[in-house]
């Protein structure tokens, strides 16, 4: 088991807590079609806090649930705070938590 997982895990929880605290959690998925676009991020057909709670928290969890191999680099938070921008206050501890996971994601297995 990768030594990660559990920081990972806990950051992962983090992350869906404060998604659902800024009432970004969304209780019906989007379409098949929606989620399965071949763009980073799923730029072209998805929020960003859409991918976030239904292609990224998903993936993630079953990485950890099974097991897996870890990725060694993530760099969701110039991706969030490139989304925000003049928004980022609102998403501040969102930038904040998914700069923690990208930290975690790069140190040594």
């Amino acid at each position: 088991m990768d030594a990660r997982a559990p920081a990972v895990a806990e950051q992962l929880l983090l992350i869906e807590r404060e998604l659902r605290v800024q009432g970004w959690w969304e209780e019906q998925s989007p379409s098949a079609e929606a989620l399965a676009s071949q763009e980073p991020f799923c730029v072209d057909s998805l929020a960003f806090e859409q991918w976030l709670q239904w292609i990224f928290l998903p993936r993630m969890k079953r990485l950890v649930e099974r097991g897996a191999a870890l990725p060694s680099v993530s760099g969701i938070q110039p991706m969030a705070e490139q989304v925000y921008g003049e928004h980022s206050e609102r998403a501040r501890v969102l930038i904040r938590l998914l700069g923690e996971f990208d930290r975690l994601i790069g140190g040594a297995a």
